[in-house]
């Protein structure tokens, strides 16, 4: 059992996903632990930073999956094609709730609290608020680009084989969005989006 259980985790996505369409619990439940975490925290990102929203979206992705098995396209890397499949549903929710993201971005811009014991802290988790709030402005498509490249670790050529566009549309997405980012967050160190990435 062990041993079993230690070869579908060391196997491929690629792999699980062909066990997965012939009907392999075991290899959708490696899947499943493999990429459930960060792709709650993908939708938690794109989705006006609501967990339980975040949540329904995993849920729906994964009972997707587990029903339409097939409608993964193998000539593709599993990776790309998952975040591509979760960035059209953060567009389908951005169409379904506008009313839902302008409450969000209201509450957001409520006047920061200023309970924190330590001053860094506060900027930190400040910082984060704006980061979000700004991000929320951006199209829908830079925001997903930001996230994917600095929240998820993506390679450029990932995130271009996610949308189905050039590299080069990328890399220009992803200037645009950091120029953006940087005059619109001028009051924070500008080293600060950096760091962030990998916070």
């Amino acid at each position: 059992m062990g041993l079993f259980s230690k070869e579908y985790h060391q196997s491929s996505d690629e792999r699980l996903m062909e066990l997965v369409v012939r009907g392999d619990e075991r290899a959708f439940a490696a899947l499943y632990d493999r990429y459930q975490r960060r792709l709650l925290n993908y939708f938690h990102r794109m989705l006006w930073s609501d967990r339980e929203t975040a949540r329904d979206h995993v849920q729906e992705l994964f009972t997707k999956l587990a029903q339409r098995p097939a409608s993964y396209d193998p000539s593709r890397p599993f990776r790309t094609w998952l975040f591509s499949v979760a960035n059209n549903m953060c567009k389908n929710a951005y169409r379904h709730q506008v009313v839902v993201k302008a409450a969000a971005l209201e509450l957001r811009q409520a006047p920061d609290r200023v309970d924190a014991q330590n001053g860094v802290e506060v900027d930190r988790e400040r910082f984060r608020d704006r980061l979000d709030e700004e991000l929320d402005r951006l199209d829908p498509d830079h925001k997903a680009t930001f996230v994917m490249r600095y929240h998820e670790d993506m390679a450029i050529k990932e995130i271009a084989a996610a949308f189905g566009c050039s590299e080069g549309t990328v890399k220009s997405r992803l200037f645009y969005t950091l120029k953006k980012l940087a005059e619109r967050l001028k009051e924070f160190d500008p080293q600060a989006l950096e760091r962030h990435g990998k916070a």
